[in-house]
């Protein structure tokens, strides 16, 4: 399998996919509020992140997320890192085996696309989303297609096209185990539209160890960046991903040809509206979504009020 690591002007991108597109946009709040003038969907009703607490979620019986090839090794065959626009090798994808992913309140089977981050300048900030007033020093993203769908392009075209697991990570003393692979070829990339080659291999699950996949937040959503497409189902693992001072500090020294230091790279919050946001509360028997709608309360299962 191909893998690129990629350091675009506004986040570190890894990505499986064919074809990254690129758009130019800003973080600042004159710059986010100027998104939608060029995307429009950003300006929509179902816009991610989103501030979620506990007290106000539904706790459902749900199946846990499968995932797929998790476990496998990706081997970085000699690719180009760099900040700027990205630069992506296509795949054969008849040839390599993408993970995937099912369960929760997720309609098919969704490919992995690739992965960034979202990080601030201080450690009390970071994350996009919010849970229970707590916003972490830095988010990840792991990106999915739905299977039915040839492209990430053609899949946010429409409300079932991509799903998006979300990790929190939290300052702590010691390393995340998970992030030294990708911390340590850092400072190769200091400067934007710099390169390095590299060969690495990781496993996605490497990225996640000791996470509580069993507990998680999901709920109807968006791309937290221009086209803002709201065709994405979140699922938020709240259980965070410890973090060093060392090694936030080499995601914090990116830097970008715009405005200097790659950091707060984040979305501002954007209302629920009338969005169910559900809980998983974990260690709860797997039950298939066919045996839920058996249950005389299942239309609390809709995505919206």
């Amino acid at each position: 399998m191909k893998l690129a690591i990629i350091f675009e002007a506004s986040f570190l991108v890894i990505c499986w996919s064919q074809a990254v597109s690129s758009h130019v946009f800003g973080y600042s709040e004159p710059n986010q509020r100027r998104w939608a003038r060029h995307h429009g969907h950003c300006a929509g009703k179902t816009q991610s992140p989103i501030a979620i607490t506990t007290s106000r979620t539904i706790p459902v019986h749900m199946p846990a997320v499968d995932m797929i090839g998790y476990h496998n090794p990706s081997a970085v065959s000699p690719e180009n890192v760099s900040i700027g626009i990205p630069k992506v090798n296509a795949s054969n994808a008849e040839e390599d085996f993408l993970p995937y992913i099912r369960g929760a309140k997720l309609s098919g089977e969704y490919e992995v696309e690739g992965l960034h981050f979202h990080w601030g300048d201080k450690n009390n900030r970071g994350s996009e989303h919010v849970i229970n007033d707590i916003r972490y020093t830095m988010e990840m993203h792991i990106v999915h297609r739905n299977k039915k769908y040839a492209t990430i392009g053609e899949a946010l075209n429409h409300p079932d096209g991509a799903a998006v697991l979300g990790f929190f990570f939290n300052l702590d003393e010691d390393e995340g185990q998970g992030l030294v692979t990708i911390n340590r070829h850092l400072h190769l990339i200091a400067d934007a539209n710099q390169e390095a080659t590299l060969n690495v291999t990781f496993s996605l699950s490497s990225l996640i160890a000791g996470v509580d996949v069993d507990k998680f937040y999901t709920y109807k959503g968006s791309l937290t960046t221009p086209p803002c497409s709201e065709a994405v189902t979140w699922i938020l693992y709240s259980d965070p991903i410890p973090i060093s001072p060392k090694q936030i500090s080499r995601f914090r020294q990116l830097s970008d040809t715009q405005d200097g230091a790659l950091v707060d790279n984040f979305r501002t919050l954007q209302p629920v509206g009338n969005r169910r946001i559900f809980a998983r509360t974990g260690h709860v028997r797997h039950t298939s979504i066919a045996a839920l709608k058996h249950e005389g309360d299942y239309l609390k299962y809709d995505w919206f009020y």
